[in-house]
């Protein structure tokens, strides 16, 4: 079968697409036939080893210990291991595993759920990993509530284009923000407001739930657009080659029981659970995948550049 393989850490031209052996799941896995496979930020990172942290993390120290990249998918069941009762070949699924840029990949019955059947493969790929991202910060880490005011900045993006719909599921009031190329989309995604960061200050109002999908920010910028009791929520992080703006989580970390906000970093996990809630609120129509562009397999390498580059509105995706 075909695979994006890289041997070595380095920028995405170290990816080669090779012939490889057929992935066997072993128990509680599937083999599935991957259909597309969602691009995000966190595809850069594993492919370069940056920041250092990640690899101090388990990803390999001096090289990738999983050589095939890759998250997000969907696909079809092709092989079921022993144990899996969920799934059996031929079920349109969508989710992660390790190694989705390849023709087949092994995943997790855990981490799997029935595909939306109102979505195409390439707008289920872009769900798994920001999708869940959003609604762990909502719910979870941010506690939304209905009739509160929530603030999305970098609304356009992955995460960001996610948690606007979610957020509005919820019955809160979402004030949106981005660049101006893209205040109309993030208005079509159903934001009540929004602002332009080039032109306005988004902590000239205060709100209830702040999530700052980003990266940039500094915590006193960020706090000034909290309400008293206000929540902010820290999702990823860019700057630096050691620690990745993970920092500023532990920054967070230490201030938080000298001040009334509640300030939360958020390490979200896909599970087939909360893929399950996403699919749901798929199918009622409240939550739409935001689809940028789709790549071939054989062109991964401009679309993670593509990606890192910040030019994306939602989610890109590989067809394979």
């Amino acid at each position: 079968m075909k695979a994006l393989v890289q041997d070595r850490y380095g920028n995405p031209d170290v990816l080669e697409l090779r012939d490889v052996a057929r992935p066997a799941p072993g128990a509680g896995e599937v083999v599935v036939r991957v259909h597309a496979a969602g691009v995000d930020p966190g595809v850069w990172h594993l492919t370069t080893g940056l920041p250092y942290l990640l690899r101090l993390l388990g990803f390999g120290l001096r090289a990738p210990k999983n050589p095939v990249r890759g998250l997000d998918f969907a696909g079809t069941v092709e092989e079921t291991g022993d144990g899996v009762t969920k799934f059996r070949a031929g079920d349109e699924v969508f989710g992660t595993c390790e190694g989705a840029f390849a023709e087949y990949a092994v995943a997790r019955e855990d981490r799997l759920a029935p595909k939306p059947a109102r979505l195409s493969f390439e707008q289920a790929a872009a769900v798994p990993v920001s999708g869940c991202t959003a609604l762990q910060g909502l719910r979870d880490a941010g506690r939304v509530r209905p009739a509160q005011s929530v603030l999305v900045i970098g609304a356009a993006g992955g995460v960001g284009s996610f948690a606007v719909q979610l957020a509005k599921s919820a019955g809160a009031e979402v004030t949106a923000v981005c660049s101006t190329a893209k205040t109309d989309l993030v208005r079509a995604l159903g934001a009540d407001h929004v602002v332009d960061y080039t032109r306005s200050d988004f902590a000239s109002a205060q709100y209830d739930l702040v999530l700052d999908t980003a990266g940039l920010r500094a915590l006193g910028s960020l706090r000034r657009a909290l309400t008293p009791g206000g929540t902010l929520v820290i999702i990823g992080g860019e700057g630096g080659r050691w620690l990745g703006g993970v920092q500023r989580v532990f920054r967070a970390a230490l201030l938080t029981p000298f001040v009334r906000h509640r300030l939360r970093g958020l390490v979200s996990a896909v599970r087939g659970t909360d893929l399950e809630e996403l699919r749901k609120t798929i199918e009622a129509g409240r939550l739409t995948p935001l689809l940028d562009r789709t790549y071939p397999l054989a062109d991964a390498v401009a679309a993670i550049e593509y990606v890192h580059k910040g030019h994306s509105a939602g989610k890109v995706v590989l067809t394979v």
